[in-house]
């Protein structure tokens, strides 16, 4: 019912309240010691992008660590590496280049925030530095950083994602191949898990 939805930030902020004024001074807007070292040791991002209209996707990135290039304290670089070609992150960074991420370490409950404007890079000087496994990306995303800041362990302590014991059992999980073939309704289970270990072995 149109009663339950909040509709205004006045009526957000009466239920919610307003952050402390450490949560407002911790953002940053430059890469400081603290922001290139956590890259640094980050094996695992996602990037958040959005079209003209709005309509959002969310991105996983990941590689060993140290595979993001930092030009400066104002840019970053993060490599294109192989995937499904749909090209979702990419085609939406050419339309409207404001993208949100947040960089992972393992068994660290903080994350790192940076938000700022992406562009598409062939650089072929700037792409040689994000080789990996004897190859070199395409293209690049360069992010112009504008906020910086570190996001608290809450939802980590909550959901135990680092907890092994936590952890459901391997043969209980969700099977991509049966997932895929129940929405392309093409191929067959066999075939689409076979693609997917080839993909994981010979594409990355």
């Amino acid at each position: 019912m149109m009663k339950d939805i909040i509709t205004t930030e006045e009526e957000l902020r009466e239920l919610i309240g307003f952050p402390s004024e450490l949560v407002k001074k911790k953002v940053i807007s430059e890469l400081d010691h603290h922001c290139q070292n956590f890259i640094a040791k980050s094996p695992f991002l996602t990037i958040s992008t959005a079209d003209e209209n709005g309509f959002c996707d969310v991105s996983p990135r990941g590689d060993h660590p140290g595979f993001i290039y930092i030009e400066n304290k104002q840019s970053l670089i993060l490599p294109e590496r192989p995937g499904n070609k749909r090209l979702d992150t990419l085609s939406n960074i050419l339309k409207n280049p404001q993208v949100g991420l947040l960089f992972f370490i393992p068994g660290l409950g903080e994350t790192l925030r940076i938000n700022g404007k992406a562009s598409i890079i062939k650089n072929p000087d700037i792409l040689a530095k994000l080789t990996a496994r004897g190859k070199t990306p395409l293209v690049g995303i360069r992010v112009e950083v504008e906020e910086c800041y570190i996001h608290c362990a809450k939802a980590f302590m909550r959901s135990g994602l680092w907890e092994p014991d936590t952890w459901s059992d391997k043969q209980a999980m969700p099977s991509a191949a049966q997932i895929i073939f129940d929405h392309a309704k093409m191929s067959s289970v066999e075939d689409i898990e076979q693609r997917l270990e080839e993909g994981y072995k010979k594409r990355l």
